[in-house]
């Protein structure tokens, strides 16, 4: 039997409130500074005041597109990165051997608004023209990024709600584990706009003051933008070109446990399952685990049960835990994305970044919270992401060298 390909992350690009690129992003970790700020975008009578995770600058200037929704942008502009840090260029592989996967939602839904307020507010549907809508598809950002690149092969865009750029990492292994890509670009992304903070705020789960992650007096989540893109590939492909590794993608784990549209399922039993997944598929034990970076967005029902599901899975003595939401706030398809590039960085840095935003610890949750950037030794690390309909995901990753599996 032909043993299955290891997959290995060669490259990665992100864009959030944190920062533009990923130093950037990670000096914002380590000096622990929140990047929820004021929102600008747009103007909100309701939500106006509530801090966001925007990303500042022209998101445009930086893709290098000539149109294309704030999304289109963003993912770009994560995926230019990426292709970069993995030094890849056309001739290291076949243009029907590249992938692209990317979780995406709301696609151009805040240029999506300004057209329908022209047309119906302002009463100028003589002036407004409807190809104005051809580019705001939350399919569109996947179609530029494999358009700009040459990728001819696979192309997808995954919608599992707030697990979706988890999702769409785990595709991606799906992809060059089955000998049908060589080189798959997977991410998430997603832009703020007035249904997403609007609805979300109706839910009342956003917080009047930022989100704290498993605090005690939390009061709910931090809407936020951006994109994460990642460069997955075989590890034999990765080395015959002589690629960096930053990490090994080991295992990764996605369920829908369908409990309720909105709630998780109490005890957090699909995100158990997901986690054990992916420590199933990397032949791993749970106490290799070193750091979990947590979904952590600071609502009621949410951070519990996230709790729950990591102490069943990890016992009495769970792994270093950190959600770092209040960095970027919840971007939404993008958040599985971003934060295991996240992952990926604490173990190239090997330091722990903190929960912001905690100060008084919930009774209810029973976890080895990190609250100050940690230098520690870490070979093993996980990234958890929890969405709308019961969806859950997990990715776990491995520092080069060190992945050994259970016999």
């Amino acid at each position: 039997m032909t043993a299955r390909p290891r997959v290995v992350v060669t490259g990665m690009g992100m864009v959030s409130a944190a920062g533009w690129t990923l130093d950037e992003t990670w000096e914002a970790i380590a000096q622990g500074r929140e990047g929820l700020r004021a929102l600008s975008l747009f103007e909100s009578q309701r939500c106006g005041k509530l801090p966001v995770g925007e990303v500042t600058g022209d998101p445009a200037r930086r893709s290098g597109l000539a149109s294309g929704s704030r999304s289109d942008h963003f993912a770009v502009w994560a995926a230019r990165q990426a292709y970069a840090d993995a030094g890849l260029d056309p001739g290291c592989f076949a243009a029907d051997r590249g992938a692209v996967v990317l979780g995406a939602l709301t696609g151009g839904m805040v240029f999506t608004e300004e057209f329908l307020t022209r047309l119906h507010l302002d009463q100028l549907a003589d002036r407004v023209d409807g190809k104005d809508l051809a580019d705001r598809a939350c399919c569109n950002s996947a179609d530029r990024i494999a358009e700009l690149f040459g990728l001819g092969g696979f192309r997808t865009t995954v919608s599992n709600a707030c697990a979706s750029g988890g999702a769409a990492l785990g595709l991606g292994c799906d992809l060059i584990e089955a000998g049908e890509a060589d080189v798959v670009m997977a991410g998430g992304v997603d832009s703020l706009n007035r249904v997403v903070l609007n609805g979300f705020n109706s839910l009342m789960l956003v917080s009047p003051d930022g989100c704290r992650p498993f605090d005690a007096e939390r009061k709910g989540m931090s809407v936020g933008e951006g994109a994460g893109v990642l460069i997955l590939e075989s590890e034999d492909h990765a080395r015959g070109r002589g690629a960096r590794v930053s990490a090994w993608l080991a295992g990764r784990g996605n369920t829908c446990d369908a409990h309720h549209v909105s709630a998780p399922q109490p005890e957090g039993k699909g995100l158990r399952e997901a986690m054990r997944l992916a420590l199933e598929g990397a032949g791993l034990l749970p106490g290799a685990v070193d750091y979990i970076n947590a979904h952590g967005t600071g609502t009621a029902d949410n951070d519990p049960v996230e709790a729950r599901a990591i102490c069943s899975l990890f016992g009495d003595r769970p792994p270093a835990v950190s959600s770092t939401k209040r960095f970027f706030g919840h971007t939404l398809a993008a958040a599985g994305a971003i934060e295991a590039i996240i992952t990926v960085l604490a173990l190239e840095h090997q330091a722990i970044p903190p929960n912001l935003g905690l100060r008084t610890m919930d009774p209810k949750v029973s976890l080895s919270l990190v609250t100050e950037y940690r230098v520690a030794k870490l070979d093993v690390a996980m990234s958890t992401s929890l969405g709308f309909g019961g969806n859950n995901s997990a990715v776990l990753f491995c520092r080069p060298g060190t992945w050994q599996a259970t016999p």
